[in-house]
């Protein structure tokens, strides 16, 4: 089978939902499952949703019927007839997820989160599901949160492979053509569970590996993997190429075309992974697979914006140890802090975290407790694989650098 990502660029608007049967034209439905995200800006709006229930009780229901009013936006351009069928399901699932906020009881957000960010992608998916029936694209929906199955950490969720695999292999009739959700899985009691952020890639994935597909294609608004973010960088450069090792370490360092989780499952079955351009779907775009040199070989450039720089010392002037460290990092786990670069000295350790979970406040009055504590808000974090001279200066240039770590094949530098 092949397996195709689109992302919510590409089902943005009516536009986008047409423009997606045009593709699968192009590239054939035969023996095809489609993973897809939530339409634009639709999970954002959602957690604007999950906001007002917390902390703006009667902002909730206008904030839902916005994200009702845009989709229903969409289905009025794609269906002539409002008394169609997905009009009614769509309905149903805006009441469920209004019946939720009526009857949960659980403080938690991170449960919370789960259990109303997904309606993104129910909502996308019965969309385009409906759409290319309506076309003569028949296809087959699938709940998705009944076949990838997880444990109960929300927001974050870990994979039951065995279980996954035994599922989706009963689900798919490998002939037809299937429809599912990107990002969302369940746990044992069958809650909402979620991948992580851009979790729609690794979805993709884990079908790849479970049916041992031919390929997967994630379709972008870019023409491929660039060695640059256009949002950050000027005149960036297609790659043409690149090993699971070379996109592994992109990834790994905060890459925003190919999700972190991605790449494992793939790899161990040696799946290529295609990323091309929804619009111009008979381009070559990138491939990733076994022994791929990086072609062109240029820097390639990461930037992760507002990170937070730690710096402990101890109170004392002894030297940070490795009971030290363990302490620091046993308190970075306990905070659910995500570590994106660290460098010790004998006097002093750096970490730069990144505070997906709001837990920082409590994190450094853990730490004021046993070290001296230097607190930077706000920084920038440029990871350069295969750096140059002129690329490091580059990025140096006007800034303010807090810390900089050089390896044979990376640079990281921290700025204000």
């Amino acid at each position: 089978m092949q397996i195709l990502k689109f992302g919510g660029a590409s089902v943005r608007d009516a536009d986008g939902v047409r423009n997606l049967e045009k593709v699968l034209q192009s590239v054939g439905t035969e023996k095809t499952l489609i993973v897809i995200s939530a339409m634009g800006k639709t999970t954002n709006a959602l957690e604007k949703v999950i906001e007002h229930y917390f902390n703006s009780k009667h902002e909730l229901q206008s904030s839902i019927q916005d994200v009702k009013k845009y989709h229903n936006g969409i289905l009025l351009e794609l269906f002539e007839n409002e008394s169609h069928e997905v009009f009614k399901v769509v309905t149903a699932l805006f009441r469920e997820l209004s019946e939720f906020f009526d009857r949960n009881k659980s403080p938690d957000y991170s449960f919370v989160y789960d259990q109303t960010i997904g309606f993104g992608e129910l909502i996308s998916t019965t969309i385009v599901s409906y759409y290319l029936n309506h076309k003569g694209v028949k296809n087959k929906w699938l709940d998705v949160r009944e076949l990838i199955k997880t444990n109960s950490y929300y927001r974050n969720a870990k994979v039951e492979w065995a279980l996954t695999q035994s599922k989706i292999s009963e689900a798919i009739d490998e002939k037809a053509l299937h429809i599912t959700q990107g990002f969302l899985g369940s746990d044992g009691n069958n809650f909402t569970t979620t991948l992580g952020r851009e979790g729609s890639d690794y979805t993709a994935a884990i079908f790849a590996f479970c049916l041992n597909a031919k390929s997967v294609t994630i379709w972008k608004d870019v023409p491929g993997v660039l060695n640059a973010d256009p949002r950050f960088f000027e005149n960036p450069t297609l790659l043409d190429s690149l090993s699971y090792e070379e996109a592994i370490e992109l990834s790994y360092y905060g890459a925003s075309v190919i999700h972190p989780k991605t790449l494992q499952p793939l790899q161990q079955k040696e799946i290529p992974l295609y990323v091309k351009c929804f619009l111009e779907p008979k381009n070559k775009g990138t491939k990733v697979g076994k022994s791929l040199d990086l072609s062109p070989n240029v820097p390639c450039y990461i930037l992760r914006k507002d990170q937070i720089l730690i710096t402990v010392s101890s109170l004392d002037f002894s030297y940070i140890v490795e009971e030290n460290i363990s302490h620091i990092f046993k308190l970075l786990h306990l905070y659910k802090m995500k570590v994106r670069s660290i460098q010790n000295s004998a006097i002093s350790f750096s970490v730069c975290i990144e505070n997906s979970y709001n837990h920082l406040e409590p994190l450094i009055l853990q730490l004021k407790a046993k070290y001296n504590v230097r607190l930077d808000k706000a920084v920038d974090l440029y990871t350069i694989r295969h750096y140059t001279t002129d690329a490091i200066e580059e990025i140096q240039k006007n800034k303010t650098v807090l810390m900089k770590q050089i390896t044979p094949k990376t640079v990281q530098i921290i700025t204000k």
